[in-house]
């Protein structure tokens, strides 16, 4: 069988800060003054530094909590200490659209500010989805927030700083979320691929105590998609379930969802050979594999059909007469519908129960986690489409 990859314990904070070559200020995107040329004719122009919410100068330093482990040390025993907030701080950035060589890892990057109703998160552990991806690529320019952009959904860390409506958390806190409660109507400027990020308190939940920060990172955008397809579609004890591409980020917590979370009679889940075992380990009564078969000409049909490759012309063939079918990606077919996830951190809450007792499990491919520096390379293996589970960026300095 597979073993599902678990991440390592933190590395100490000091060789974090050490492991990341300096990036020189003259050739940092943001120290150029925002001097971008953007292709699309009628966007609105970005304010100069001075006014840009984030890159603005920053008031005296307060007091941050910054995670330092042993490397053998459970999740459970991870220690803190206390150091500054810098007033800037090392981030991943682009300021056009395309490919993974437009990403930039800028040194010079100002702290961003807390609202109200936010909290500052020194960043321990990000993670990778598709919707990252594309949203670098350009393919949702229309409702896309301005660049330079600082991208980045999941993030698992700890809170350094409290805006004054905040009330479920405190400085020390150990938390994770998607920073974005919608995922493409004006994402944040700022995300979660750098040291720190602010975020919204209603986005957040208590980082689950048995898990380390990078498996934390690996849930939130993934698990929160899982769970909405699931309640669309009105999934209940008793119904059978058909996930397409059951190994991906989304499809690996489907599988566990309809499980352990909601009852599921029988689940079957598609991927390749390799992963075949992975799926059963999951939950999976019937494991397909999707290059020796095809899923649509079997006899039996479903309730629901999740589909989270693209498949959905072929996903409406195995669901029965009056069962659903949840497309995340690619063309409808009806009576197929498709969702955007909107980040909810009553959620993560509601299944942190299911994650605290191993009933629910992060899946971390195992070519990860990627460190800091190597998050072009990162990138470049989530686009290959053949990642298992979610692609992790950890550690951060």
């Amino acid at each position: 069988m597979q073993s599902m990859s678990l991440c390592a314990s933190l590395s100490s904070t000091a060789s974090h800060l050490t492991s990341l070559a300096s990036v020189s200020s003259s050739t940092s995107p943001l120290s150029r003054k925002f001097s971008l040329t953007f292709r699309e004719k009628n966007r609105t122009p970005i304010a100069p530094p001075h006014k840009l919410p984030f890159f603005s100068a920053r008031p005296a330093p307060t007091r941050v909590v910054l995670v330092k482990s042993q490397a053998t040390a459970p999740a459970s025993s991870e220690a803190v200490k206390v150091t500054p907030v810098p007033s800037e701080m090392k981030a991943w950035v682009y300021g056009e659209y395309g490919g993974v060589d437009v990403l930039k890892l800028d040194s010079n990057v100002a702290v961003p500010d807390v609202k109200e109703d936010q909290v500052l998160i020194k960043v321990v552990a990000a993670a990778l989805n598709p919707v990252d991806a594309k949203r670098r690529q350009g393919k949702f320019k229309a409702t896309d927030s301005p660049l330079p952009t600082v991208p980045g959904y999941d993030v698992a860390g700890v809170v350094v700083k409290v805006g004054s409506q905040v009330k479920d958390f405190k400085v020390g806190d150990e938390v994770y979320g998607d920073v974005n409660e919608k995922a493409l109507e004006g994402p944040k400027q700022f995300g979660s691929l750098a040291e720190y990020t602010a975020v919204e308190e209603k986005l957040l939940a208590p980082k689950p105590k048995n898990l380390d920060f990078a498996q934390a990172a690996s849930l939130p955008l993934a698990i929160e998609t899982a769970y909405e397809g699931l309640e669309r579609t009105g999934f209940s004890p008793g119904k059978s379930i058909l996930v397409l591409n059951g190994s991906g980020g989304v499809g690996s917590l489907v599988i566990q969802l309809a499980k352990q979370v909601y009852g599921a009679s029988r689940v079957a889940a598609t991927s390749s050979t390799r992963n075949l075992d992975l799926l059963k380990s999951l939950g999976a009564d019937l494991a397909i594999d999707y290059t020796k078969e095809n899923f649509e000409d079997l006899p039996e049909k479903f309730d629901v059909v999740y589909d989270a490759i693209g498949q959905c012309d072929r996903a409406v063939k195995a669901v029965k007469e009056d069962g659903s079918v949840v497309a995340l990606t690619g063309a409808v077919t009806p009576p197929g519908f498709r969702f955007v996830v909107t980040s909810n951190g009553e959620v993560l809450r509601k299944l942190n129960p299911y994650l605290e007792s191993g009933k629910v499990k992060p899946i971390v491919d195992p070519k990860g986690p990627f460190p800091f520096d190597k998050l072009a390379e990162a990138f470049s293996y989530l686009e290959t489409n053949r990642a298992t589970g979610k692609v992790v960026i950890h550690p951060i300095p």
